[in-house]
């Protein structure tokens, strides 16, 4: 069985609602087993045992959440050259009150830096989370979960 990991922060709730939704997307696929945590509470091991890599922020001053930067601070020197690691496939969402590209450019450059591969584009939400936003981040998660399940990612 495969394991997708989604790690978010969220305050207003904006973010956590996309984040289960993905969740909820990456669950209706057979054989995936999705793991729900807030960045605060992820620890190297989580990014060690899971498959794939689900990624929520919020913009914060046109920056990723300080949550997720702590989980990336606090993990990174030790799975620095982890066999695990090491082009294990991600994905970003995100909840913006602005345009979500300096949130994204900074998840994405960290990615690089732990040498996580990219598999799909990023999802921005800008302003109020719509259903329609909701019906793209159920899609991330089901994208993820049947690439992992095929063999794709």
């Amino acid at each position: 069985m495969k394991t997708i990991l989604i790690v978010f922060h969220s305050q207003s709730g904006n973010t956590r609602k996309m984040a289960e939704e993905v969740a909820r997307g990456a669950s209706s696929i057979q054989g995936v087993k999705v793991v729900l945590k807030r960045a605060l509470e992820t620890e190297a091991q989580d990014l060690i045992d899971c498959d794939a890599l689900l990624l929520g922020s919020p913009e914060y001053f046109g920056y990723m959440a300080g949550a997720l930067k702590d989980l990336f601070d606090r993990t990174y020197e030790s799975l620095r050259g982890h066999p695990r690691i090491f082009r294990k496939p991600y994905a970003v969402f995100i909840s913006a009150g602005n345009d979500g590209e300096g949130a994204l450019r900074s998840i994405e450059r960290i990615c690089l830096g732990y040498q996580f591969r990219k598999v799909q584009p990023p999802l921005i939400s800008r302003g109020a989370i719509r259903e329609e936003i909701l019906a793209r981040c159920r899609e991330l998660g089901q994208t993820m979960a049947a690439g992992l399940n095929f063999g794709i990612f």
